[in-house]
């Protein structure tokens, strides 16, 4: 079987590569299994540095990645890439790696001694999504491999460069070939190899159907299994809001990556004092995109990463505005609209029976509601399958705090929306998944505890 990356630039194909037999597979979790003893054994130290070389290498191909990935999943190159946060997550656990990892003392007297250490799962298969390729996979990659793991990462098929460009930056820092393997590999013989408790843990991040794969390959394993299946994040403007910041917050959060963002913005609540001048600056500020191709510079909104996912926001789009939801949007401002091109769409007069309001769409279309109260707020933010993330917006932080604690969901923002802190974890309820990443705690998702009862007399 070949791996194919259809360019959402032209249609052309861009990347092709093998995939590896079942035998093949299986010879490289041998070998990742016999190099993570080595690998475990070297000192904290050696292994943060190793990692954080093999970060910097990749910042060193910058200039090549950026251009790869508007080919490969359509993000304008004016956007630089996704260095910046991959650099700051692989950071910021290399900087706790020695507290996450530290062991916990319970008493060392003459008489015990009482440890309990935290040890790597031995192979971590990470499988990584296209929309934030490198950022998504250094997630997992970067604290797995500082905990004493060794690491095979199965990238999606449309950014099947991200790999081959992580290996060899890694690789070529001293990071030994087989504890950080690229791999090429279908679903079925994934799903086999997760069945032959191939792996300690597993790493995913995609659909809610792949992730319930994921779970069925893993049932009666007792595999770890991390799961983060996306969202239908809302946005909720109180009456005391910046609505300045508000607006340009949360519609970046729904448009940009042309809405192709695990936590963006999907659905916006405002308080009806707030909702018509909401929608007059949210409806400018679209109208200023710049639908094109994203090599070009000037091109603020690229295409989508593939034509079939346009076409089922498309679908979602057209079938709230049969069902009386109104577009704002003129498409006479954009001429490009087609095939993976998808102009920005803004819809009012939607509800909750509509698919644009409670599936999710992943694409620059985000409706928006008017809301009386609170209570209003919350009873449609918790009106979702997905718990990803919320952004809430007012000048007030403990009534904030207070909304937050009835919000179903895994992180709660106040006056910012769409970003990943690598001091949180990053974790979901509902179809969202379940497990966390980054933060201690992602560190004690990738280790196991083991406990040491020495008797010394």
């Amino acid at each position: 079987m070949t791996i194919t990356c259809i360019s959402p630039i032209d249609g052309s194909t861009y990347v092709e590569r093998p995939t590896l037999s079942r035998a093949q597979s299986e010879d490289a979790v041998a070998r990742a299994r016999t190099a993570q003893k080595e690998w475990a054994a070297r000192s904290l130290d050696e292994r943060i540095k190793l990692v954080m070389d093999g970060v910097a290498a990749v910042g060193a191909m910058n200039d090549e990645i950026v251009p790869e990935l508007a080919w490969q999943m359509g993000r304008p190159v004016r956007y630089g890439g996704e260095f910046g946060g991959f650099n700051e997550r692989a950071t910021y656990m290399a900087e706790i790696a020695q507290e996450a990892l530290a062991d916990i003392m319970v008493e060392d007297s003459a008489a015990f001694r009482r440890v309990i250490k935290r040890v790597p799962h031995g192979v971590v298969l990470v499988v990584a999504p296209w929309n934030y390729p490198y950022m998504t996979a250094i997630n997992t990659v970067g604290p797995a491999l500082i905990a004493g793991n060794a690491v095979m990462l199965k990238h999606a098929s449309q950014t099947p460069l991200v790999g081959e460009r992580m290996a060899a930056a890694f690789h070529s820092v001293g990071i030994p070939a087989d504890v950080f393997q690229n791999v090429f590999l279908d679903h079925q013989t994934t799903s086999d190899l997760i069945a032959a408790k191939s792996f300690g843990f597993v790493n995913f991040t995609g659909s809610v159907g792949g992730g319930k794969a994921m779970e069925q390959a893993a049932a009666g394993t007792f595999t770890g299994i991390g799961l983060e299946l996306g969202g239908k994040d809302p946005g909720y403007v109180m009456a005391d809001a910046n609505l300045d910041a508000a607006v340009d917050t949360l519609i970046d959060g729904a448009m940009f990556n042309s809405g192709q963002c695990c936590c963006g913005i999907e659905r916006i609540y405002v308080h009806e004092s707030l909702f018509d001048a909401f929608v007059e600056k949210a409806v400018a500020i679209v109208n200023g995109y710049k639908l094109g191709n994203p090599l070009d510079p000037e091109t603020t909104l690229g295409p989508m990463a593939h034509v079939r996912f346009a076409d089922e926001v498309r679908a979602q789009t057209s079938e709230a505005i049969a069902d009386g939801a109104k577009a704002h949007i003129d498409p006479a401002l954009f001429p490009l609209d087609g095939g993976a091109y998808l102009m920005p769409q803004i819809l009012t007069n939607v509800t909750h029976d509509m698919r644009v309001m409670r599936e999710e769409s992943f694409g620059p279309v985000v409706g928006i509601m008017p809301v009386k109260d609170d209570d209003e707020a919350i009873g449609l933010m918790n009106d979702s399958d997905f718990g990803l993330t919320a952004s809430l917006w007012t000048q007030d932080a403990t009534r904030a705090e207070a909304i937050a604690d009835q919000i179903d969901t895994g992180t709660v923002f106040m006056n910012r929306a769409d970003y990943l802190d690598p001091g949180l974890c990053w974790t979901g309820c509902k179809d969202t998944g379940r497990g966390g990443g980054l933060s201690i705690i992602g560190y004690h998702n990738l280790t196991r505890p083991k406990s040491y009862h020495l008797k010394k007399a």
